[in-house]
């Protein structure tokens, strides 16, 4: 299988060819928290590079619960100008762009200024940097089914502005990996205790998203292949989770991999494994593909197009590609050209694995920003200098959501 042969979704519609450009956050809104002009420009270099696929990064279903400030909501239709044409800049070069719904749960830092949720009152374990989370308070009953209810809502306004599909988040520690995982998951209800119940909020976000949408618009899901975490969601449990997403009528699953507390998804684990320098998830993906009666994805790691074909010659169905398409975003089309450019970023190798990894991400960001200003990516840019970068913008980003956030309520 080529990686630039089509592959055919459950629903029918077809994606022309195995390479996915895989969720970055950007951290890019406009002031109203929609999709901005530099998101604009940072997607057409995207869509001019040839991915037969595009996600976008996280989209955010609840103002009061961002990822990260900057980032783009979708709670309603009053940006949905700006919402069609960012579908429309993804998707003029024939690839299906979707938007990838999330909740961060528990994973929301305190100056952020809003009460955190969480399936159980349990906090995040980032050592001397926990103080930056708060203490989240467990959901209720119907709190978790107004988050059903976000994701559903969020679907129907991104098909109706001219997406091709939806990822559902629940991977990388958010909200519906929370409730997945035993560590971060205590309750005693229906929503807690065994895989099948603590399964049950992604299950019913499934169900729920794929009858409010059309037959032929995607409903993907992305999945940890493990948390990397003793004791937490390992790939026994994904394994079972997928088998579950069998019957769901389920267009692609991705899997990743980590959170916050164990970043596998930048090749670090928590529980003593060690992940491969690419492709880091890939044999669980193929362990996991054996059971999926829908494609499945990987991302982790890829910069390589003989590491592309590995992950087709596994049997999984298509291969995404993050960090690399932030240093070059033309890379589907130079791969196809014959050329084999391997973008990579020089290894981090602090001593405090949280600032090692908080580098990692503002690295990273340093260079869509620079995409999203129309200029060249700099791999060798300095970690420590794209940090500080990172907090100065994430510092001002801040103060102008929480005035946001004030404006807001104040115009209710």
């Amino acid at each position: 299988m080529s990686p630039f042969e089509s592959l055919t979704l459950p629903n029918g519609s077809i994606i022309h060819n195995r390479i996915a450009k895989a969720a970055m956050e950007e951290n890019m809104a406009d002031a109203a928290h929609g999709p901005s002009a530099a998101l604009m420009t940072l997607y057409k270099a995207w869509a001019d590079g040839g991915a037969g696929l595009i996600l976008t990064g996280n989209v955010m279903i609840d103002r009061r619960a961002m990822t990260g400030p900057g980032g783009v909501v979708l709670e309603d239709e009053r940006n949905l100008a700006a919402f069609r044409a960012w579908a429309r800049v993804g998707q003029a070069n024939g690839a299906q762009m979707w938007l990838q719904l999330n909740h961060p749960g528990r994973q929301v830092m305190k100056n952020m200024g809003q009460e955190t949720q969480a399936p159980s009152a349990v906090a995040l374990d980032l050592g001397k940097h926990s103080k930056l989370f708060p203490m989240p308070k467990a959901m209720t009953e119907s709190g978790i089914h107004d988050i059903i209810q976000r994701f559903v809502k969020a679907a129907r306004i991104a098909e109706t502005a001219g997406f091709a599909g939806v990822q559902i988040h629940a991977a990388h520690g958010y909200l519906i990996s929370q409730f997945l995982s035993p560590l971060t998951n205590r309750r005693d209800d229906r929503w807690g205790g065994s895989l099948e119940n603590r399964a049950r909020l992604l299950l019913e976000t499934v169900k729920e998203v794929r009858a409010a949408v059309s037959p032929g618009f995607s409903v993907a899901v992305k999945l940890n292949s493990a948390d990397f975490q003793r004791g937490g969601f390992d790939a026994d449990d994904a394994k079972r989770v997928v088998e579950m997403l069998n019957g769901l009528d389920v267009d692609l699953v991705e899997l990743s991999g980590g959170s916050y507390e164990a970043p596998a998804m930048q090749g670090s684990a928590r529980d003593g494994r060690t992940l491969s320098r690419e492709a880091y998830f890939l044999e669980f993906a193929r362990d996991i593909a054996a059971v999926a009666r829908m494609p499945v994805m990987v991302t982790g790691g890829i910069r390589r197009i003989e590491v592309v074909q590995k992950v087709l010659d596994s049997g999984v169905a298509m291969a995404g590609i993050g960090t690399a398409l932030a240093i070059r975003p033309d890379l589907p089309v130079v791969w196809r050209q014959g050329a084999d450019p391997r973008p990579e970023l020089p290894p981090i190798r602090w001593k405090s694995k949280v600032l090692a990894s908080l580098a990692s991400m503002a690295v990273v960001k340093y260079q869509l920003r620079r995409l999203s200003a129309g200029l060249t990516p700099v791999p060798g840019v300095s970690p420590a200098w794209a940090l500080v970068i990172a907090q100065f913008k994430s510092a001002r980003l801040t103060r102008t959501y929480r005035r946001w956030m004030t404006s807001s309520a104040a115009g209710q």
